[in-house]
């Protein structure tokens, strides 16, 4: 599917003052470093781009959100990082649009980049202001950072397809007043999960787990009727889910969990995909719990256990899923089978890691938890597409248009 959407690569970029929106949002520790750098490497190149084809470069970005105020903190480190690995100067400035901004964008000099501060210090950037205001792109050109911001540049250069999803004004306002183009981390990151939607070579086997699973259950419906996957395997909280779905009783404690989630809103959506492709799924054949400060496992034909939280998958599941990749032709993944920064249950992810990493199937990996869950255990350079979309990706493979995407076709 071709896009209508203009390629940074080969336009004339010198002496340009470039506004580029990257996504280098990216997990962080309890010290408030980054842990994972999967974002920053994949953008360093499109900036290195520029800086070499001699343009003035500020950088926009967010990190953290309303819903994710842990990680809402400045973009500094940021700037270190992608200093060292473009080998320009990236410095940083802890403002979104003021006065000192606008003042470190106007004396840029060729080769050079600065980060602005953390757009998600806007009210109107806040995952809270999109959801409750809900403006169009075109009310967009009239917000704060748009009218500071864009008398200052030539052009607009966006590469962050892992935010294609997000309709704020530093993703699709600009477009409206500048030249734009996008960056190739944007096409790669298009071009691979368009590859699984329409092009994957069969079987082909999607494995979703986490705890997040309203991303599962967005994609599911979808890529089993447009014949997509031919198997889910269902693992982490989905995978229970599916179980409660089919009248398995898990225990109690484990179901009150779920309930204190609002997760069991999931067990009637999952019911209507067992009874329409029942025969798609393999979920688990067993499960592990703690009991005194041991691994157990169980079958989940002897369940209930009361008193029993559910961690991880069990040994026989994590064989059964690892066949199941091994014999697939296209494996994509998004989502870790347990909770595996805890060593007890760490074996269902390691093992199915295992299984991608050495699968000949083409294999593809998405969302900021798994590429952090893939990088514990494997060498995630032979996994051939590390993804580093999560909301983006899973509203793409539910074939719901990106804000982004539309934006970028409607620019300027």
């Amino acid at each position: 599917m071709a896009l209508k959407i203009k390629n940074v690569i080969g336009v004339n970029v010198e002496d340009k003052t470039v506004l580029f929106r990257p996504d280098i949002n990216s997990p962080i520790g309890p010290d408030k470093r980054i842990v994972n750098r999967n974002r920053l490497n994949k953008t360093a190149p499109t900036l290195r781009y520029l800086l070499e084809s001699g343009a003035r470069v500020a950088v926009i970005a967010h990190q953290g959100d309303t819903l994710d105020y842990q990680n809402l903190i400045p973009l500094r480190e940021h700037a270190e990082i992608l200093s060292e690995l473009t080998g320009y100067p990236v410095s940083y400035i802890d403002d979104v649009c003021g006065d000192a901004a606008m003042y470190a964008v106007k004396t840029l000099q060729r080769g050079q980049a600065v980060i602005l501060g953390n757009v998600r210090y806007l009210a109107e950037e806040v995952s809270t202001f999109e959801k409750d205001v809900k403006l169009t792109s075109e009310q967009m050109a009239d917000t704060w950072i748009v009218r500071r911001l864009a008398p200052l540049f030539d052009l607009y250069v966006n590469d962050a397809f892992s935010a294609a999803h997000r309709s704020c004004p530093s993703m699709v306002a600009f477009q409206r007043l500048l030249p734009s183009y996008a960056g190739p981390l944007f096409f790669n990151e298009y071009e691979a999960l368009h590859k699984v939607m329409t092009e994957a070579e069969k079987p082909c086997v999607f494995v979703l787990g986490g705890a997040k699973i309203s991303d599962a259950f967005g994609m599911m419906k979808q890529v089993l009727e447009k014949g997509t996957a031919d198997r889910i395997l269902a693992c982490g909280v989905t995978g229970v889910v599916m179980h409660l779905a089919r009248g398995v009783k898990v225990g109690r404690k484990y179901e009150k969990w779920l309930a204190d989630k609002d997760l069991l809103a999931f067990v009637k959506p999952a019911e209507e995909l067992l009874s329409l492709y029942g025969n798609k799924f393999v979920l688990p054949v067993d499960l592990a719990y703690e009991k005194d400060g041991k691994r157990e496992e169980v079958d989940v034909a002897d369940l209930p256990i009361n008193d029993a939280s559910f961690l991880d998958v069990g040994t026989k599941t994590a064989e059964l899923f690892a066949k199941e990749i091994e014999n697939a032709k296209t494996v994509f993944a998004n989502g870790p089978a347990g909770v595996y920064e805890n060593p007890l249950f760490a074996y269902g992810t390691e093992r199915i890691w295992k299984a991608m990493e050495t699968t000949p199937a083409y294999t593809v990996i998405g969302g900021g938890d798994t590429v952090t869950a893939a990088s514990k255990f494997i060498d995630t350079k032979k996994i051939n597409y590390v993804c580093t979309a999560g909301g983006a990706m899973v509203r793409f493979l539910s074939g719901k248009k990106l804000p982004l995407i539309e934006a970028m076709e409607n620019s300027l």
